[in-house]
């Protein structure tokens, strides 16, 4: 039988080599948006030719709908589509802030970039928005389904406002780190607890 760890060991490091491609790219689009870099400099910082950048990425537009597609994925991993507890979710954001600061940093610039409707990814913006609001709707709504949270608000209207939240404490810490994080969430989830919390039962 052919020995297959020689080419085991060739893909691993193929893969190794494309992971930290996307991890420079993450960290230079924070700084420099997509407009500011080149993937000639994107190379040059990850220690890779030219021509080993384009092994793995065919085009500019690949590596970065690439590195959207890597922090999306780490996001989806990290939700629960079940749970009927948004404060609980909401209470995990900052180490999620704290553990990925790049990925942050670059859906924040990359986002900012592209609000003109006629821009290459604001489709793909809007739509990953509106797929964040919806989820936070339904959580709110099993909530209401489960007895946990009052049933006289509008899920819809509420997701709204916890969505532009997160985008707003997202571009203040980016703007300014010192921002204490959990404090500010322990904050902002405290009063929403208490605004959506359904009535204590009548005696």
């Amino acid at each position: 039988m052919t020995d297959q760890r020689p080419y085991a060991a060739l893909l691993a490091k193929g893969e190794d080599r494309r992971q930290l491609i996307l991890s420079v790219a993450q960290r230079l689009l924070r700084t420099y948006g997509w407009r500011g870099i080149t993937l000639g400099q994107i190379a040059r910082e990850a220690g890779v030719s030219p021509a080993g950048l384009l092994h793995h990425f065919e085009s500019k537009e690949q590596l970065l709908n690439a590195a959207l597609d890597d922090r999306d994925a780490r996001d989806d991993a990290r939700a629960d589509r079940t749970t009927d507890d948004i404060i609980g979710q909401l209470r995990r954001v900052p180490r999620r802030f704290e553990e990925t600061p790049d990925l942050i940093g670059m859906f924040a610039v990359l986002q900012m970039e592209n609000l003109d409707p006629a821009a290459p990814l604001h489709d793909r913006f809007l739509g990953r928005y509106r797929s964040t609001v919806e989820i936070i709707a339904e959580t709110i709504r099993r909530g209401q389904r489960t007895g946990r949270y009052r049933t006289d608000l509008d899920p819809a209207l509420k997701a709204v406002e916890i969505a532009a939240f997160l985008n707003g404490i997202e571009a203040s810490w980016l703007l300014d780190p010192s921002i204490p994080l959990t404090e500010v969430f322990r904050e902002y989830t405290d009063s929403l607890a208490r605004q959506l919390a359904a009535p204590p039962d009548a005696p």
